[in-house]
């Protein structure tokens, strides 16, 4: 147990990794935008997430919402840019290859502190575990990337007319989704370098099987 600190500490940073990946993709705020019409769009701001788009409005937009009006994206909204599509299902695939990640060095972890002697399985474990973490780094990375500089292009989005949105923004920035990706990124891709990097002891009587 006494060799394996370092892959105590990727099981740590990797669970907060994963849940703050998990957080990012909840979250709407991927971009914040700043519009000049106010006339539905009540405070001028809207937040565009990855699986649908916000905004505050004193008006009766839509049955059921009085103040906060939010427009779902579905595969039909052909509009809606390609960074928006692949940060959905990289996300995805990110939640799940870190919950694979955390399930090997779980296993990993338990058959070192109970001194199970099949030390060539608990060495492919952390291996596999800090695949899976550097993998889903990766996939965070991407979208969160791909997203950041869109913000910082001002791109524009053609909105269905449904989402009551403007086709572009006067101006927009960073919503709080973009930062806590970062950080899932390099939690993420530091439980994956410490996991890859568990060597075996070398004792007189090492039993490997």
């Amino acid at each position: 147990a006494s060799t394996s600190h370092l892959q105590l500490a990727a099981f740590a940073l990797g669970t907060v990794g994963w849940i703050l990946c998990t957080v990012s993709m909840g979250i709407v705020e991927w971009r914040v935008w700043h519009v000049d019409n106010t006339t539905i769009i009540s405070s001028g701001i809207a937040w565009v997430g990855i699986w649908k788009v916000c905004f505050i409005s004193y008006l009766h937009v839509s049955p059921g919402y009085k103040e906060q009006f939010c427009h779902k994206f579905s595969g039909y909204d052909s509009s809606i840019p390609h960074e928006i599509y692949a940060a959905q299902g990289l996300l995805l695939i990110a939640m799940f290859m870190g919950l694979l990640g955390l399930t090997a060095t779980i296993f990993a972890l338990r058959n070192v502190c109970m001194g199970i002697t099949h030390k060539t399985l608990i060495t492919r474990f952390f291996l596999v575990g800090g695949f899976f973490y550097v993998f889903a780094g990766l996939c965070v990375l991407i979208p969160v990337s791909w997203n950041f500089y869109s913000v910082t292009h001002n791109q524009s989005i053609a909105f269905p007319p449904s989402s009551y949105m403007p086709s572009s923004p006067a101006a927009q920035e960073a919503g709080a989704a973009i930062p806590i990706g970062i950080i899932a990124v390099i939690l993420l891709l530091l439980s994956g370098t410490f996991s890859l990097s568990y060597r075996l002891p070398v004792t007189a009587n090492t039993i490997t099987k």
